[in-house]
């Protein structure tokens, strides 16, 4: 018969248990820190781009501004936006400005500010018609080089009851091709 003698050693027992605590804690904090780096640097959303970007009331003189700031970075893009036909005497037949009316005072007074755009049915819109158009941005030519929406369709809204001024661009907006 054998008997066993067990003596328990307090102050070695918790000696090890405290290494063995020091070291589950060292091997936790470091796969997490593993973890939280790894994920630091990956993307884990793509973010899907529009076919067509809507432009809107209150972003409409950001954008304006932002594509004959950096035009080459615009070129192949798709828009769509309202706003009134209006033509100078030096046009082509296929081109106007697909305008709206830019608030420049606090007494109401205005500007006519938008996008030379270019369509073979543009004669058949007469001036302040009111349309909405999708078309692709191009470089082209007007008095030097400068944006010029191709129209890939067009069709004849009623005139706003409101929103129909926009305002001028805004120092917050920062423009980047990124965002059309």
């Amino acid at each position: 018969m054998f008997v066993y003698n067990i003596n328990f050693n307090g102050k070695r027992l918790v000696k090890i248990l405290f290494v063995f605590i020091a070291i589950a804690i060292t091997i936790y904090f470091v796969v997490s820190a593993y973890k939280i780096y790894n994920n630091s640097f990956k993307v884990r959303d793509k973010i899907e781009q529009p076919d067509v970007i809507n432009i809107t009331d209150e972003n409409y003189t950001n954008i304006l501004k932002a594509v004959h700031d950096d035009t080459d970075s615009y070129i192949g893009k798709k828009i769509c936006f309202t706003g009134y036909v209006y033509r100078v005497l030096d046009f082509k037949e296929t081109e106007f400005v697909l305008a709206r009316d830019m608030i420049i005072s606090s007494d109401m007074q205005t500007l006519i500010v938008g996008f030379l755009c270019d369509h073979k049915n543009a004669e058949s819109f007469a001036n302040e018609t009111w349309v909405e158009l999708t078309g692709e941005i191009t470089l082209g030519d007007y008095h030097g080089n400068m944006p010029i929406i191709k129209v890939k369709e067009i069709k004849q809204i009623e005139k706003p009851t409101e929103n129909i001024y926009v305002c001028p661009p805004d120092d917050s907006y920062v423009p980047t091709s990124i965002m059309f």
